[in-house]
């Protein structure tokens, strides 16, 4: 039983010195295997504040309205950027992207109150977008659903 004992802790030493020395003198590549895009690494900025919940006037985690929670997201996301305050305005930014074209990333727009834009979320593809509402905070929201198709005006592209 020791003899065999013995051989076995040899055996995987010796497998695990071979795994070793293969994984030290493999080649490496300078190529990521995989890559995140910038409007995936905004949508996991705002997805940890999922539940935060909406405050007028709001522009921190302590409560966000929606152009304030866009605006936050942007700025504290990788991407770094500096989105004017209002929604109105942040449609002013970055260019027009067709309904069909939408990514990841980009702003959607919606009119809540009647009297054009006056709602901002941040699409996460597939029809799904992220906003603040009032009724459920930050919380992920379908474009499907008719009150959000009713009100769609358009969206935004401010990444790269």
């Amino acid at each position: 039983m020791g003899i065999s004992m013995k051989m076995s802790k040899l055996m995987v030493l010796g497998i695990s010195l071979l795994m070793l020395l293969a994984a030290l003198f493999s080649p490496v590549s300078n190529k990521a295997e995989a890559s995140v895009s910038w409007g995936q690494e905004v949508t996991e900025v705002a997805k940890r504040y999922m539940g935060v919940k909406y405050k007028a006037a709001g522009t921190t985690p302590k409560g966000f309205d929606a152009s304030g929670f866009t605006q936050y997201v942007f700025d504290k996301s990788a991407a770094d950027i500096k989105l004017p305050r209002t929604s109105k305005d942040q449609y002013k930014a970055g260019k027009a992207v067709k309904q069909k074209d939408i990514k990841e990333g980009d702003l959607v727009f919606f009119n809540t109150s009647g009297k054009g834009v006056s709602f901002v979320g941040i699409s996460l593809g597939k029809d799904k977008f992220i906003a603040v509402t009032v009724s459920k905070g930050v919380s992920i929201n379908s474009m499907k659903t008719k009150y959000w198709k009713d009100r769609y005006v358009g969206a935004r592209r401010v990444l790269k």
